[in-house]
């Protein structure tokens, strides 16, 4: 797969390595939901970013909406319980979120989604995970980000409210938790703006989609 991607000019390394989950910074949304963001978590985020774009077996996918088949606007990777990933360093991310957030969560987080933003053409609509238990629970949902900076947005799921948005790529982190995936709801919007290639990895609980 082809891939342009502009290089950030604060990650000038091939080395691939996390940095402490202490720098976490925590915003309160309102509703019990809450987002901890962690700007530039992973070095050499544009050296992975690289690899995963040429080596995850991608999947491009149609789905039924407003009553028509539609082409799914980015592409899919899915690595359940139990299945390896596609980079060491991935697991290594699993690992650290399921150890910083375990008294709090309660339990691992199991599962790894992986989206491919190709450009600014590619988004994702307004959303909560609530297909399993994130329906009627609060859980948890990791963000890792890598490639180009996409705007993530979050709004109140019952309208008002003021909208947030937090632009993430290049190994920035977010977390959504609490409430967030039951009261709140999240979208990658299209950009008419010359938008460079993105890839976002979704660490989940067990039965969390």
């Amino acid at each position: 797969m082809t891939t342009h991607l502009q290089a950030s000019l604060f990650d000038q390394t091939d080395e691939v390595r996390l940095a402490p989950l202490d720098g976490l910074r925590r915003t309160h949304l309102g509703s019990g939901a809450w987002i901890d963001l962690l700007p530039g978590w992973l070095s050499g985020a544009d050296a992975l970013f690289e690899r995963l774009a040429a080596e995850v077996p991608w999947r491009a996918e149609r789905r039924e909406m407003y009553e028509r088949v539609v082409d799914v606007p980015r592409l899919l990777a899915f690595y359940g319980a139990g299945d390896p990933l596609p980079h060491p360093l991935l697991t290594e991310a699993r690992e650290a979120l399921s150890a910083h957030y375990a008294e709090e969560l309660g339990e691992p987080f199991t599962t790894a989604g992986l989206c491919h933003y190709r450009d600014g053409r590619d988004s994702v609509a307004w959303h909560g995970d609530r297909i399993g238990r994130g329906a009627r629970q609060d859980t948890m949902v990791a963000i890792l980000s890598v490639g180009a900076p996409r705007d993530l947005l979050l709004r109140p799921a019952r309208g008002g409210g003021e909208t947030v948005r937090r632009p993430l790529g290049h190994g920035d982190l977010i977390v959504m938790g609490g409430s967030c995936q039951r009261t709140w709801e999240h979208c990658v919007p299209k950009s008419t703006r010359a938008a460079g290639p993105r890839i976002s990895v979704q660490f989940r609980p067990h039965g969390v989609r």
